[in-house]
C-alpha cells in the first residue's frame, strides 16, 4: 500500500498535541555522518578550481535566466563544475563549538544534517586542461560523478557520456541540450535520524535551498539553468547507482545549452552498486518515507512529458488564492544602482541560520528589496510559462501564496498580509501586533515571535494534487523552498539582516491566515530580522 501526497502530508503534520506526545530523545551514538563516503573509487580534485562569481547577490537571484539568452556565456568546464558544486553544497565555514569544529555548508538544511548530495552527469568538457585527463585537450572527461564536499572532489562513478539517460528519462529539451546536468538526491536516514517521516518534506525544502544557490551561481556565471522536476525516477537512480529506498533522486538541473546529446550517449546502462561506508551503527528505515516518494514516481520519459503538460497554463496558478479588497501597500525596493553590491560568493559564505533575533525593526525598504528580488518566479519545468518562452514569462509563483506576519518593520503597520508579487503589493488582512501568535505558529519557538517578519508559503493541496497528481506535492514544496533559498541570499546580501527557516504547526497556521487561506496548508516558513 502506498501513501499518496494528501495522506502523507496529513500524517506528518505538526500540532501542539503531536509535538508533545511524539517528542523523543535523540541517540547521538547513532547519529549518521553528514556525507557520503565511497570505498575505493577514484576521484578528481577540484579545490584549486573555484571561480567565485562576482555578480551582486541581489542581481543574481533576480534573474530567471542570464538575460533570457540561452546562448550567452562560454562553454562550461571543470571550473564551472567546481564553482557550482562548492557554492551550492560545499563546506564554506568552520566554527569552534564546545571544543570541537563544526562544519557548515553553503546552503541551509534542516538540523544541519546535510542529507542532499549532488551528482554531475556531463559530456566531455573542454578547457585549458591540466594534464590530469587522458586527453590533454579536455578539462573534464565525460562521466557520472559524485561531489564530495569533504575534499571538494568528484568521485568517479561511470566513465563515458551518459547524458542520454537523463534526456530519455525527462524528454525535456533543456536536458537534451545541456553539456552537463546536476542531479540532487536525498539520503533519507541522514535526515530521518532526527525528523523521521517528515524527511520527505525536508528533502524538497533542503534541495530547494541548495538549488537556489546553484541557480544563482549558474546565472551569475552566465549559464542557462533551470530545475527539472519531471523525469522517470528509477532510470536516474540506476544511473547514479543508488537505491531509492535509501537514497532517491529529487531534481535535475541542466546547465548551459547548445550541446545536444549525441546518439552515441547511452540511454541503456549496466547497473552499478558502489560500496559506501556505513552512515551509522544502526541505520533505521521509515516505510512512510518510501511510500510517499513511490507515490509520485514516473515510469518513463513519455510519462514525464505528459505530467509536465498538466502544469498550469500561461499566466495561471494552481493552489493559490485570488486577491481580496484589503488595503494595498506598494513595496518600495531600492533600484539596482543603490542596492547592496555584496557579491554572490561573499553572500553565500556569510549566510547562516540566525539562532537569535533582536526585537529591533528592519526598514520597509529592506523588506521590499528582499521580496522584490527573491519572489520573481524560479525557473522550473512545470511552472506556468517556463517551458513556453525564453524568459520563463509567467506568474512569479505558480503553486504557492506568500503570507506575512509583520511585527517589526519601520514604515509598515504590524499585522498579517497576503503578498501579491505580480503587482509588488502587500494586501493587509489583519492589523495588530502578533508576536505571541508568531511564536506559537512556529512550533512555539521564540525565534518566530522575535523575527521582524515571518513569511509562510501556502498552497491548496487538494487542488494541486487533483491537477498534478502526487508529484505535484514535490513541485509545490520545491517552489516554496527555492523561493525561500533566494530569500536567504537576499537577506544575507544586507549587512544588518539575518534569517532562518522554521518548522510550524500546520493547521494552526491555516487558521491564523483564514479566511483568505482557508483550504490552504503551509509548505515553508522563512523568517527575517536583526540578528542578535
Amino acid at each position: 500500500m502506498t501513501a499518496g501526497a494528501l495522506e502523507y502530508h496529513e500524517r506528518t503534520k505538526h500540532s501542539p498535541r503531536s509535538v508533545r506526545e511524539e517528542s523523543t530523545g535523540l541517540n547521538f551514538d547513532n547519529k549518521p555522518r553528514p556525507y557520503k563516503a565511497y570505498v575505493d573509487l577514484p576521484s578528481i580534485p577540484l579545490a584549486e578550481r573555484i571561480r567565485p562569481p562576482q555578480q551582486p547577490a541581489l542581481s543574481a537571484i533576480a534573474e530567471p535566466t542570464p538575460d533570457g539568452d540561452s546562448r550567452r556565456g562560454r562553454d562550461p568546464d571543470r571550473e564551472t563544475v567546481t564553482t557550482l558544486c562548492y557554492d551550492a553544497a560545499g563546506i564554506t565555514k568552520a566554527i569552534e563549538l564546545r571544543n570541537r569544529t563544526k562544519l557548515f555548508r553553503a546552503a541551509a538544511t534542516t538540523g544541519a544534517l546535510y542529507h542532499v548530495d549532488l551528482y554531475v552527469v556531463c559530456g566531455d568538457l573542454e578547457g585549458a586542461g591540466d594534464g590530469s585527463s587522458a586527453d590533454p585537450d579536455l578539462d573534464l572527461e565525460a562521466g557520472v560523478y559524485h561531489f564530495d564536499p569533504r575534499t571538494c572532489s568528484l568521485d568517479v562513478l561511470r566513465e563515458g557520456d551518459h547524458r542520454g539517460v537523463l534526456a530519455a528519462a525527462s524528454e525535456y529539451e533543456a536536458v537534451a541540450e545541456a553539456p552537463l546536468s546536476i542531479v540532487a538526491t536525498s539520503t533519507w536516514w541522514r535526515n530521518a535520524w532526527k525528523y523521521e517521516a517528515r524527511t520527505v518534506r525536508h528533502a524538497f525544502w533542503d534541495s530547494g535551498t541548495t538549488l537556489a544557490n546553484l541557480l544563482a551561481v549558474a546565472h551569475a556565471l552566465d549559464y542557462r539553468a533551470e530545475v527539472v522536476t519531471g523525469f522517470a525516477d528509477r532510470p536516474v537512480a540506476d544511473l547514479l547507482g543508488v537505491d531509492p529506498e535509501r537514497e532517491a533522486p529529487l531534481e535535475i538541473v541542466p546547465i548551459g545549452a547548445n550541446a545536444p546529446v549525441p546518439s552515441s550517449a547511452a540511454a541503456d546502462i549496466d547497473p552499478i552498486d558502489p560500496d559506501t561506508e556505513p552512515l551509522s551503527p544502526d541505520e533505521k528505515t521509515f516505510p512512510l518515507i518510501h511510500e510517499a516518494w513511490e507515490a509520485g514516481t514516473l515510469e518513463d520519459g513519455a510519462a514525464a512529458a505528459s505530467w509536465r503538460a498538466t502544469g498550469p497554463p500561461e499566466n495561471r496558478t494552481i493552489g493559490t488564492r485570488d486577491p481580496g479588497d484589503g488595503e494595498r501597500v506598494a513595496l518600495k525596493p531600492v533600484d539596482h544602482e543603490r542596492a547592496s553590491s555584496r557579491p554572490l560568493h561573499r553572500t553565500i559564505r556569510r549566510r547562516g541560520s540566525c539562532r537569535e533575533y533582536e526585537r529591533e525593526p528592519i526598514s520597509f525598504r529592506q523588506l521590499s528589496t528582499v521580496l522584490d528580488r527573491a519572489v520573481r518566479g524560479v525557473p522550473m519545468d512545470v511552472r506556468s510559462g517556463d517551458e513556453r518562452s525564453e524568459t520563463g514569462a509567467g506568474p512569479p509563483l505558480s503553486f504557492v501564496d506568500p503570507y506575512l506576519i509583520v511585527n517589526g518593520v519601520n514604515g509598515l503597520e504590524s499585522g498579517s498580509y497576503h503578498y501579491h508579487p505580480d503587482a509588488g503589493e502587500l494586501e493587509r488582512l489583519q492589523s495588530g501586533a502578533f508576536r505571541r501568535e508568531a511564536s506559537h505558529l512556529a512550533l512555539d519557538q521564540r525565534l518566530g515571535g522575535d523575527a521582524a517578519v515571518c513569511i509562510y508559503f501556502m498552497t491548496d493541496l487538494d487542488e494541486l494534487v487533483d491537477a498534478l497528481g502526487d508529484r505535484g506535492y514535490r513541485a509545490a514544496q520545491l517552489e516554496a523552498a527555492l523561493t525561500a533559498g533566494r530569500l536567504y541570499l537576499g537577506t544575507y546580501a544586507h549587512r544588518t539582516l539575518g534569517g532562518t527557516g522554521l518548522t510550524f504547526y500546520d493547521d494552526v497556521a491555516t487558521d491564523f491566515f483564514a479566511p483568505r487561506a482557508a483550504g490552504q496548508t503551509p509548505m515553508f516558513l522563512y523568517t527575517i530580522g536583526r540578528p542578535a
